[in-house]
């Protein structure tokens, strides 16, 4: 899958399997490591059926980049921005769609001092 129809101006979302799928998680965790080089991040996702999935394959292409990864389990945004500035560390990753329909899924990332990342 090429397609990077995914990548919007704040965040990643998309269709399940045409324009996101586990693979592409996987590289967007390695490429945040790579990138960025975290130390940590804090790791979360919504209720969403996929979002289990998606998050097992960002918290491995992280880890391949070397980073730890805190996963705080089902959570909303505000949690991973709350995570993040409480706990200090490096970055979050929220796995979401937000207000999208449920075939849909996407992340939204954040930096250190909870600061947002964008296009």
């Amino acid at each position: 899958m090429n397609n990077l129809t995914c990548f919007k101006a704040y965040d990643i979302r998309g269709r399940l399997g045409e324009e996101l799928n586990e693979d592409i998680a996987w590289r967007i965790g390695r490429a945040y490591g790579e990138y960025l080089k975290p130390k940590t991040i804090v790791l979360g996702g919504d209720v969403r059926l996929t979002s289990e999935a998606l998050k097992l394959a960002l918290a491995k292409g992280l880890q391949d980049a070397g980073v730890d990864v805190l996963d705080i389990g089902m959570s909303g945004t505000e949690e991973i921005y709350f995570a993040t500035f409480h706990l200090g560390v490096d970055g979050g990753i929220e796995v979401t769609a937000s207000h999208n329909p449920m075939d849909y899924n996407g992340m939204k990332l954040v930096r250190e001092g909870a600061r947002p990342i964008s296009g």
